[in-house]
Parts: structure tokens; sequence; C-alpha cells
């Protein structure tokens, strides 16, 4: 399997899981906060939405099916 192969499967594996999900929600930690002596931590959510997996399965797909021209 050469390089381009092993991203376009790659890329419609997460397509699809993003896809069966509607979307995904994951939080990363935040910058933590000090206020009147008590420490507070904080989480940041990001969310993919399922657009995001469409285009990773149709840019996938489309790396699957196009071959490079040969001069």
């Amino acid at each position: 399997m050469n390089t381009k192969t092993i991203v376009a499967v790659i890329l419609v594996a997460l397509g699809v899981v993003v896809l069966a999900y509607s979307g995904i929600t994951f939080s990363t930690p935040g910058k933590p906060v000090e206020f009147l002596g008590m420490r507070f931590e904080t989480t940041n959510n990001h969310f993919i939405p399922p657009a995001v997996g469409a285009l990773a399965l149709v840019g996938g797909i489309v790396l699957l099916v196009v071959n490079p021209k040969q001069t």
C-alpha cells in the first residue's frame, strides 16, 4: 500500500465514524483560573460537525478512485 491509499482509507474511516455519530464532541483541558484563593480547572469543548465527516468521506473516496496521470 502506498501513502495515498493509507490516507484515503483513514479519511473514509473517520468520515464514516463522524457521520455515524451525527458529529463528535470532545473536551480538552483549558486554562486554570485562580479566583479568591481558589483554583478552578476549565475545559474547552470542541464539536466536529457531520459536514466535515461527509467531506472527509468524499475526499477519501476520490483519492481511492482517481489515478494520477502516467507520463
